[in-house]
């Protein structure tokens, strides 16, 4: 018949030897401070025979026992070292940070936006312009007469088109502006003192801030 296998000393193990535990979280449950870990080795504080010992980690070293995790800056505020009022300060300044980087994201979504949409009605609009020209010439020979069917459409077309928030630009007086005026001529006249738009000959178009179209002008410039 087999032996039962005998221990270093020729005693029986235990088989109900309980396993150990050791409870590695840095927050202690009943009392809620940090603790701080003892002198010595595991090895001396486990005892001098652990053959048999069952290790058994009761929580992360980290969180409570609710198993949530604790930052550094929670773990100041138990220890001591910092107090209620600064974490609160400290996550006031974390929460306006965050939330004037949206404000301030969402103003460059919405300002993106509407450059598109300018410059989606903008291109839909270029191929009105034609058509816009030729009422404003109509217009200066005296062909859009007041009551008559043809200025009556032209009336219609231009409103649809500034519903659109396409707004023209351009007449004589206007200093002239190289950015938005493109000098097709140039005279010298004794009655300026800077370069003055003398007379329109293509009207420009605005959509918002979106340039369309710039203003081809005659202009007056002062004489020497």
């Amino acid at each position: 018949m087999a032996q039962t296998p005998k221990g270093p000393a020729g005693d029986q193990p235990d088989e109900h030897e309980e396993p150990v535990i050791r409870d590695k979280r840095r927050i202690d449950p009943e009392t809620g401070k940090v603790r701080h870990p003892e002198g010595g080795s595991e090895a001396d504080a486990s005892g001098p025979d652990l053959a048999h010992e069952e290790l058994v980690d009761v929580g992360p070293a980290d969180s409570d026992e609710f198993g949530v995790f604790l930052s550094d800056d929670d773990l100041d505020v138990l220890s001591g070292q910092a107090t209620s009022d600064q974490l609160a300060a400290e996550r006031l300044a974390d929460l306006q940070r965050v939330t004037a980087e949206y404000a301030n994201y969402r103003k460059r979504t919405e300002a993106n936006r509407e450059i598109e949409r300018e410059r989606a009605v903008g291109e839909t609009v270029k191929g009105l312009l034609p058509v816009l020209d030729d009422l404003d010439r109509a217009e200066k020979h005296g062909d859009l007469e007041e009551g008559t069917a043809f200025a009556t459409i032209a009336a219609k077309l231009r409103t649809s088109v500034e519903r659109l928030g396409v707004k023209p630009f351009g007449a004589a007086g206007d200093p002239f502006d190289p950015q938005i005026h493109e000098a097709i001529f140039q005279q010298p006249s004794p009655d300026v003192e800077t370069d003055t738009v003398a007379d329109v000959v293509e009207t420009g178009y605005l959509v918002g801030s979106t340039l369309v179209r710039v203003a081809k002008v005659v202009v007056s410039v002062p004489q020497h």
